[in-house]
């Protein structure tokens, strides 16, 4: 069975940098079986990073075909793959598209981990768009088996890991990122 994605649209008081509080609603994205799986789910999630009350206004079934985390990246991006398949009977090329939700903190880096992703794909594609997605955070299902535990473990690494700036001069200009994780 494939995994189903669910948006999960989360009201909340949030405080801003200046220390403002305003009621903010994001997307957070679960992988769940029903809306009610998810809806238990996204609570469950929430909880442990709101201490106040939250409300879940909306839930709808999310049309990502596949979720990649990379390291050091901090956003999520929403790519389109049309993938190309000659039809023999028509004599025509058909596309179909699919959309990815790639980790990482600019477009061309979103385009280059799209890249990686597809370079073992058998057909032709192209990628006809990417875009800055909403999505606040990706909460996927692992089940307590010993192979699971291990694929949650990497994951919550690659979603949590930052670049590691490096002094190699004397201002703030001369930091370099590393590709080390930063636990």
């Amino acid at each position: 069975m494939s995994t189903i994605w669910y948006e999960c649209k989360v009201k909340y008081r949030k405080t801003d940098e200046t220390g403002i509080q305003k009621v903010t609603t994001e997307p957070y994205l679960v992988d769940a079986l029903s809306y009610t799986e998810a809806e238990s789910r996204i609570n469950e999630e929430m909880s442990a990073y709101i201490s106040e009350e939250f409300k879940i206004t909306n839930i709808k079934v999310a049309n990502y075909a596949e979720i990649h985390p990379f390291e050091n990246a901090d956003r999520w991006f929403r790519s389109k793959v049309s993938l190309l398949a000659y039809d023999e009977e028509s004599g025509k090329e058909r596309k179909t598209n699919l959309y990815m939700l790639v980790q990482a903190n600019d477009v061309k880096e979103a385009y280059d981990n799209t890249i990686t992703v597809m370079k073992n794909t058998m057909g032709d594609y192209t990628i006809p768009s990417i875009s800055e997605s909403p999505i606040m955070d990706v909460f996927p299902y692992f089940s307590s088996e010993e192979g699971e535990l291990e694929k949650l473990e990497r994951f919550n690494t690659l979603k949590a890991s930052k670049p590691e700036l490096v002094a190699v001069g004397e201002t703030e200009d001369d930091f370099i990122e590393t590709d080390s994780v930063i636990a």
